[in-house]
């Protein structure tokens, strides 16, 4: 049976489709004066439950989505759209107007964000976030560095662009991901995609990617919450985050989970390399921000 939405796009033929879109696009920009930067950002970690709630926190009834509504949960603006300029970027949230439309008919207030994971690994988005928005509140993820791992090499081979097994993609990471870092540095306005795609490893050693964000900003907005517990208990991960937002109590149905990838167990020896790699990375990351990380390299 076909849906309604895939009869429409039989229907309506693409030109007219990128016409509107590019009519709401340019809407957002001429508007952008009148459009509050964002009061909150999920910045990571990749595959640790950003979409998962994040599309949770837009149930809520004074959180709007970004904007144009084909807009998922990111404008990947200070990582991948440095270029495009502050007006593109505020583009992207609803009007002050919307706003007020919205705290008043919800009585209470409204909190506007994007989640975008590469935020906390990008060697430039700290610094450029804490230049335009200083008071923003931030939220953090962290995945048991192995998991994380993994996964993100899963989603990669769905997405059919990784071709390599997993032990072999772990080896090929430094020579895929060679002079990257650097690069991005001294070229601002670029991206990489093996910067984004290939550091499965990289990505793990959270402390490093952290510091940045700690030497800029208070402890007070930044909430760490281990995906473990986002995972194990939903609700209480998520009436967590919205004290911390500020937003009135919400329940939720269901806490359905996103962009879940179920596959083979990791191979052993591979686990346990990891493991063994990662285990002083945690130790400091737990040291510096007293957290209890109930992650696998505490059993060995």
């Amino acid at each position: 049976m076909v849906s309604m939405r895939d009869r429409v796009k039989q229907l309506v033929p693409t030109q007219v489709t990128t016409r509107v879109k590019e009519s709401l696009v340019d809407y957002g920009v001429r508007t952008s004066d009148r459009r509050p930067l964002p009061d909150f950002l999920i910045i990571g970690t990749k595959r640790g439950g950003t979409t998962s709630l994040w599309n949770y926190l837009i149930q809520h009834p004074l959180v709007p989505r970004l904007f144009p509504a084909w807009n998922t949960k990111s404008a990947h603006y200070f990582e991948e759209h440095w270029g495009r300029g502050e007006s593109w970027y505020r583009s992207h949230f609803p009007t002050e107007r919307q706003r007020e439309a919205l705290a008043k008919r919800h009585g209470g207030p409204v909190r506007v964000g994007e989640a975008a994971p590469l935020y906390m690994f990008h060697p430039l988005a700290a610094e450029r976030v804490a230049a335009l928005m200083p008071t923003v509140k931030l939220i953090v993820l962290l995945r048991d560095p192995v998991e994380r791992a993994y996964s993100h090499w899963k989603e990669r081979r769905t997405h059919g662009i990784e071709p390599l097994d997993f032990a072999a993609a772990l080896a090929a990471e430094p020579e895929r991901t060679a002079g990257e870092r650097e690069r991005l540095i001294a070229e601002p306005q670029s991206f990489s995609e093996p910067y984004d795609w290939y550091t499965y490893r990289a990505r793990g050693r959270y402390l490093e990617h952290l510091e940045p964000w700690l030497e800029r900003f208070d402890r007070q907005q930044i909430l760490f919450l281990p995906s473990e517990d986002l995972y194990r208990d939903s609700r209480a991960t998520y009436r967590r985050t919205l004290d911390f937002l500020g937003l009135p109590a919400y329940d939720l149905p269901n806490f359905k989970v996103y962009n879940d990838r179920r596959s083979a167990p990791l191979e052993p020896s591979v686990r346990a390399e990891l493991t063994d790699y990662y285990r002083p990375y945690n130790d400091a990351l737990r040291q510096r921000l007293g957290l209890d990380l109930d992650w696998a390299d505490r059993a060995a």
